[in-house]
Formats: C-alpha cells, sequence, structure tokens
C-alpha cells in the first residue's frame, strides 16, 4: 500500500501521513506534483491512502469511488434523536444514557455514532473493526470531522475505536460487562444498490457470524445482543435471534436476543 499526501501538505499533515504509514504498514510516498493514477503505475500498486488535513480517502484500483468517511445517514438520525424522534435501533435494542455498548463490526461507523449520541456523555461505546484500512479512515473520521452540531461532534469524539476481530474480543471479556453488543455483518442478502457498498467492497470483511460468538455476546451482554441484517435473511433463526417488527417498507431488520440468565450458554 502506498500512503501519500494531497500536493504541498503542511507539516502536521506530512506527520499524520508518515504515523500511519507506519501503522499501516505502507511505504510513503512524496506527492511531488505526480496525480495518483501516476503513483499507482510507477509503485505497481493500486492501494493508495491519501491523507490531507481534512480526511483520509482510499483508493483500490479495482473501485472508481474511494473510501471516506462521512457520517450520511448517521447524522439524518441523530438530528431526528435531538428533536424527540425515534430511531428503530435505539428503540428496539432498549439503548438508554448511561449504557455501554459495543459494536462488534463497526463498518462505515453509523450505527456507533446513533449509539454513542444515545448513550450520551455518561455512557460508552467502543467500536470493534477488523480490517486496518477501514478501521483507520474511520476512526480518523471520528476525530476530524466536522458538522453543524457540536453534540454530534462530541459523539464521535467519544466513540473508542479498535482494531480487533470480535470473535477474540468478545472471547476474552468478562461476564455481565456491557450493556448492549451489536453486530452489522456484511449482509448474506444484499440489499442496497452495489454502487452504495462499492468504496467499502474491496477493505470489507465477508465473514459470516459464528453460532459461538453470539454465545459469548450473550455471556458479556447485560441488557441485550442485537442484529442487524436485511429484512428476510434467514440468520436471525439460524443465530437464534428474534425477529423485530419493522416497516413492510424497509430493507433491513432487526433481531434481538433478550437477556435472560437462564439462556446463557
Amino acid at each position: 500500500m502506498i500512503v501519500t499526501t494531497a500536493h504541498r501538505p503542511a507539516d502536521a499533515v506530512l506527520a499524520r501521513a508518515e504515523g500511519l504509514a507506519r501503522e499501516l504498514g505502507a511505504r510513503l510516498v512524496a506527492r511531488r506534483g505526480r496525480t495518483l493514477r501516476q503513483l499507482m503505475e510507477h509503485y505497481r500498486d493500486p492501494r493508495l491512502l491519501v491523507v490531507s488535513d481534512k480526511e483520509l480517502r482510499y483508493y483500490d484500483g479495482d473501485t472508481e469511488t474511494p473510501l471516506y468517511f462521512h457520517p450520511s445517514m448517521a447524522f439524518v438520525r441523530v438530528k431526528r434523536l435531538r428533536n424527540g424522534e425515534p430511531d428503530p435501533m435505539i428503540e428496539l435494542s432498549g439503548c438508554e444514557p448511561g449504557d455501554s455498548v459495543l459494536d462488534c463490526t463497526a463498518g462505515l461507523g453509523s450505527d456507533a455514532l446513533v449509539f454513542s449520541y444515545a448513550v450520551g456523555q455518561s455512557g460508552r461505546v467502543t467500536a470493534l473493526e477488523s480490517e486496518p484500512v477501514l478501521h483507520v479512515v474511520v476512526r480518523e473520521g471520528w476525530k476530524h470531522y466536522e458538522t453543524d452540531l457540536p453534540d454530534a461532534n462530541e459523539a464521535m469524539r467519544r466513540i473508542d475505536a479498535r482494531l480487533a476481530d470480535h470473535r477474540e474480543y468478545l472471547a476474552a471479556l468478562p461476564d455481565d460487562s456491557v450493556d448492549i453488543v451489536y453486530f452489522d455483518p456484511m449482509f448474506r442478502e444484499p440489499v442496497y444498490e452495489s454502487s452504495a457498498l462499492e468504496p467499502i467492497r474491496p477493505v470489507a470483511n465477508y465473514g459470516s457470524l459464528e453460532r459461538e460468538t453470539v454465545g459469548h455476546a450473550i455471556r458479556v451482554a447485560r441488557k441485550c445482543v442485537m442484529m442487524k441484517e436485511s429484512r428476510t435473511s434467514d440468520e436471525f433463526e439460524r443465530l437464534g435471534f428474534e425477529r423485530c417488527p419493522v416497516k413492510k417498507t424497509s430493507k433491513i431488520g432487526y433481531g434481538v436476543i433478550r437477556i435472560d440468565r437462564s439462556r446463557r450458554i
């Protein structure tokens, strides 16, 4: 992988690029007026991370659209919560201010942001991502992205982003250590237009959720374990989740396991 900067970077940007290159085990390359395509061709590497003072952009030779952080619909959902409107994920999970949430599959970070806003300053959200590039892009986005809502910015800054495999992470946690454990794996049955997920496809983890992992989640959670999948997915039944009612027009669905000590394994 190549790490470079925008043209004429400030010293702070260059230092940040150096640190990210070390973290990712990538080659740091000075831009020197060259286009991104020229850099890819010269170093024979289609993977390229561009560092600027505002964001990171990851390019992969297999896609035309770069991967970068943007709160997108999460920002819309936060604004709705600010206005007192319900959010299905928050309502169905029973999430309240002060709760601790473990997001096992952070991805682009949308749900972690909504959870972070909902739990407030007295709560905490830990977001796990197993893919290094995706982890770095989203983590740095949470640190530096600015919206026009200070409380939304604070919610992003509070998220504890960790590079980790959720299977190993959950297995190492003690019983009853968080309130909510949340999963949003790559859907077995895609529901979005292919272009919507194009930037994340080269760096996403496509592994399916395992029953043993769900068992650890039940052991760790105090309130519930929650999974998001396509509305018609068979994964809810396979993994023991109670399918939650959603609008017939919704393409996504939620499944919940309410914690009952008699069900723990």
